[in-house]
């Protein structure tokens, strides 16, 4: 299968998503019953944030707040970068990159239909990418 763009990658797989209402431990959850390392977060629908596993250590537990009391709207990140799903997987090895994170939401208009993860990218086109940089002089 040629691989055009994000959407290619993502194929039709749900969108496992929490509200910034819910506790961190109610997100916990979610991440380990689908075995992945982070969520999109919704408010009604729109997207607010992103949380990741590494939120949850760094903004949660390593603070020593209360994974059942705290929320995720306080551990979030929030306004996260976004790449349409029209996007070819340069543009998003180039986002991540730069942006040093490893999830990023996929949008359609307004509506998050996915989260791309480094791990989503065939190793080949990562490969392929950073090969052109090198060739460009580290220039992205």
């Amino acid at each position: 299968m040629l691989i055009r763009s994000v959407r290619d990658v993502l194929g039709d797989r749900p969108v496992p998503s929490v509200s910034p209402a819910a506790t961190v431990r109610e997100a916990a959850h979610i991440l380990d019953h689908h075995d992945i390392g982070a969520l999109v977060v919704l408010d009604g629908g729109t997207l607010a944030g992103v949380l990741s596993e590494r939120d949850v250590i760094r903004r949660c537990v390593a603070q020593d707040a209360d994974p059942a009391t705290a929320t995720v709207a306080e551990v979030m990140t929030g306004t996260p970068k976004t790449v349409a799903a029209e996007a070819g997987l340069a543009d998003a090895i180039r986002m991540m990159s730069e942006g040093h994170f490893r999830h990023l939401p996929v949008m359609e208009g307004d509506a998050c239909i996915g989260l791309l993860s480094i791990r989503d990218i065939p190793t080949e086109y990562r490969m392929m990418v950073e090969r052109f940089r090198e060739m460009r002089g580290g220039a992205g």
